[in-house]
């Protein structure tokens, strides 16, 4: 175990650049299995251009094995074969259509699945072909339908455990509701909750593990398990947190790029960490190793590609780069002065870069001129370039923040962010963009935020964070302009829902004290399903089978909770947050009557709903005045400790806030919108509980505001039940 630490912590890898495709999706990139005497493998990679690309290494350059002609953007690219055989022939996924390929680049199928959507995730194994549209799941075999599954929300991926350890078909489905779905044939087996949105599945150690049914999974807010789906009921075997608040996970592989016969977990990220964790004990996996690149990872593959005999990671990214992380050194000889003997080889590669350098800054120059004359002519029509974005809008549970991730192609100059509610922008450390806020305060038309982010050079990827209050609902727009010529912009939308602090989860606790909002009406399902798929994030598009549905849901900020039960012709909604219960009633009212349908509303309120919440708040209230307490403090401490020269004679307690100092600091500058936040909530509720019992209560509010101003639990309980 000593020998095996020690290995990881000495595992140095050197980056390569090997290709460049176009745009790539997740999961689309693969090393095909070497074969006889040659040691190294190819890569197969598909873009969105609907391109093939086969390619080995000679002398470090890049040789193309085969590439095919453009077609439909690729979503998924897979190796496949006879089961006991080398798994060397390619599967693409496009639009509808699966395509196979042998390793000489020859097409030997193109299977048109007549779905209706195209296909978003997929699995080979032997004859058997595993494909999920947005909420469908088809299992094929020999290209005959098998198997047919309607998910009751977005499958992210699929993967079967291996046949030939179990003897029986196993397929597993990431759902986008935080469940995997175990299937067999056509009907659900069981479902298992995971801590997020499953976004990506593996079989651990690339086989299931000795039992074959060991499978990992990564999920959309970062977090990494291991399960064992076994043929009654999963067994949880580890998971690892997101402490380090990195970005989503978008390919497993498992590898031992340690050389020490035990493989490896290879983890890509959407914010471009690349990870390593080897298993230094049974229980979970330890970090050994990191590496930052500078766009999102798509695919991730451990193998030997560049130079036999060393091993290396070869990853894809968003914009296309095929890169690799070799164990092969990089050897630099100093000779007499400040000279470097390069090898032959690479004096070879650099006069070879020098060239194609040479070329196109010539060919540059010619587009340039070309581009002058022809905008100067008045038969001339002007074209758009066109630029793909890659776009993730997410609501974070630490800090009840929602991130917008915005990825380029290219670099990107400019992001304008406009919103037509109150909104607050937060710092990303990530971000390193100069941001313009316009006062917005005096301007009729609107708009409550308009912010503009001017990125540095080469900027292909910018982070943002936003806080949202629950009540005000509208749309953040976001005007992406890249460095290309002529100029141009797109625009995304991404919708500020009324409850848009709560995030789905799988059970509540049914003792609190609850709120109910009944309707009844002459609604339909669908109907009453698109009001709740306007008011609260996390709730699929399309209308649930079956004649009812319940949706649990938690508030991020407050833990408070919202249990939602609807059919045909009525719906309840229970909530120990009377605001929650009020937001949904005004809403609800809103969009019935835009459809003129009448509801018939009626509220039954729990007086110690309203105790309860505010017991809540507490902890959080408690914690942001302890906060300003120690910041108080750190200068006389300071110089206390200069004058004394140490800090033996201080209690632990005044020692512990100057060793938290910084961070003190850093938590005390966001404390003014913490504390607004919370104030803000807390009046909220006040308003809202005196509204049900008919009462306007807003002249009260300046008192409530001043003895949140000197915060005392007992004072503000008072106020609240005194209050008539």
């Amino acid at each position: 175990m000593e020998l095996r630490s020690l290995a990881a912590m000495d595992l140095n890898l050197n980056r390569v650049h090997y290709l460049q495709v176009g745009v790539t999706s997740q999961k689309t990139m693969k090393l095909l299995p070497s074969s006889g005497r040659k040691a190294t493998q190819k890569v197969v990679i598909g873009d969105h251009d609907g391109v093939i690309t086969c390619f080995g290494i000679k002398k470090g350059e890049a040789v193309p094995i085969f590439k095919t002609l453009p077609g439909e953007k690729i979503a998924r690219l897979e190796l496949g074969g006879a089961p006991s055989t080398l798994q060397e022939k390619i599967f693409v996924a496009a639009g509808s259509e699966v395509r196979g390929f042998t390793k000489k680049g020859k097409q030997f199928l193109s299977f048109d699945t007549n779905l209706t959507e195209n296909i978003k995730a997929m699995h080979i194994s032997g004859s058997d072909l595993f494909l999920c549209a947005s909420y469908i799941y088809n299992h094929y075999s020999d290209c005959k339908d098998q198997h047919y599954y309607l998910s009751r929300d977005k499958i992210n991926d699929v993967i079967c455990l291996p046949v030939e350890k179990l003897s029986c078909v196993t397929p597993v489905l990431a759902c986008q509701d935080r469940v995997l779905r175990v299937l067999q044939g056509s009907d659900l087996l069981y479902e298992m909750e995971v801590p997020g949105p499953p976004a990506v599945l593996a079989l651990n150690n690339g086989n299931g593990g000795d039992s074959g049914e060991e499978l990992l999974f990564g999920t959309a807010d970062g977090k990494i398990g291991l399960v064992q789906i076994s043929g009654v009921s999963p067994v949880e075997k580890w998971n690892i947190g997101n402490e380090k608040k990195r970005g989503g996970i978008l390919c497993i592989d498992s590898f031992d790029i340690l050389g020490d016969g035990v493989k490896e977990l290879l983890i890509g990220r959407d914010d471009g960490m690349l990870e390593v964790y080897n298993f230094e004990n049974a229980n979970s996996p330890v970090l050994r190793y990191e590496y930052a690149l500078s766009e999102s990872i798509t695919s991730v593959q451990g193998g030997c590609v560049g130079k036999e005999g060393y091993d290396e990671i070869i990853t894809s990214t968003y914009s296309g780069w095929v890169s690799g992380l070799t164990t092969e050194p990089i050897h630099r000889e100093c000779g007499s002065g400040d000279e470097v003997k390069m090898s032959h080889e690479v004096q070879n590669k650099v006069s070879s870069l020098r060239n194609e350098l040479e070329q196109l800054q010539i060919k540059v120059l010619q587009e340039r001129e070309k581009y002058q004359v022809s905008s100067r002519s008045s038969t001339a029509i002007s074209t758009v370039p066109t630029f793909s974005i890659n776009d993730k809008f997410m609501l974070n549970t630490d800090d009840a923040s929602y991130s917008l991730v915005l990825e380029v192609q290219t670099a990107i100059d400019t992001v304008l962010l406009q919103c037509d509610v109150p909104v607050d922008l937060k710092d990303v450390e990530k971000n390193s963009a100069v941001v313009s806020v316009v006062d917005c305060e005096s301007e009729p038309n609107g708009n409550f935020l308009l912010a503009t982010y001017r990125c540095q050079a080469n900027t292909t990827r910018l982070e943002l964070k936003i806080v949202s209050i629950e009540g005000r609902y509208g749309t953040v727009q976001a005007y992406v302009t890249p460095r290309v010529q002529p100029k141009t912009c797109q625009v995304r939308q991404y919708q500020i829902k009324p409850l848009s602090l709560h995030q789905r989860t799988h059970c509540i606790d049914h003792d609190r004290p609850m709120n109910t909002l009944t309707l009844k009406g002459q609604f339909s399902f669908a109907e009453v399903h698109s009001w709740v798929v306007f008011c609260l994030p996390e709730v699929p598009e399309k209308t649930p089978v079956g004649e009812s549905i319940t949706f649990y849901f938690q508030n991020t900020f407050l833990d408070t909770q919202l249990e939602c039960t609807y059919r045909k012709g009525e719906g309840y909604f229970k909530s120990d947050n009377i605001s929650t219960i009020s937001i949904l009633k005004d809403v609800l009212s809103k969009e019935a009557t835009k459809k003129k349908i009448n509801l018939n509303i009626s509220c039954d309120i729990n007086e110690e709903s309203v105790n309860h919440t505010l017991k809540m708040f507490h902890p959080k209230m408690e914690y942001q005045l302890m906060l300003a307490k120690k910041v108080e403090l750190i200068d006389t401490l300071k110089e206390l400790q200069a004058h004394e020269g140490n800090t033996d004679f201080l209690i632990p307690e005044y020692r512990s806030i100057l060793e938290d100092a910084p961070q003190l600091l850093k938590e005390h500058e966001k404390q003014p919108a913490s504390l607004e936040r919370l104030c803000g909530m807390i009046t909220d509720l006040f308003i809202d509980k005196f509204k049900f019992k008919g009462t306007n209560v807003k002249t009260k509010v300046p008192l409530l505001l001043e003895i949140l101003g000197n915060y005392d639990q007992n004072t503000l309980l008072a106020f609240f039940n005194s209050t008539a």
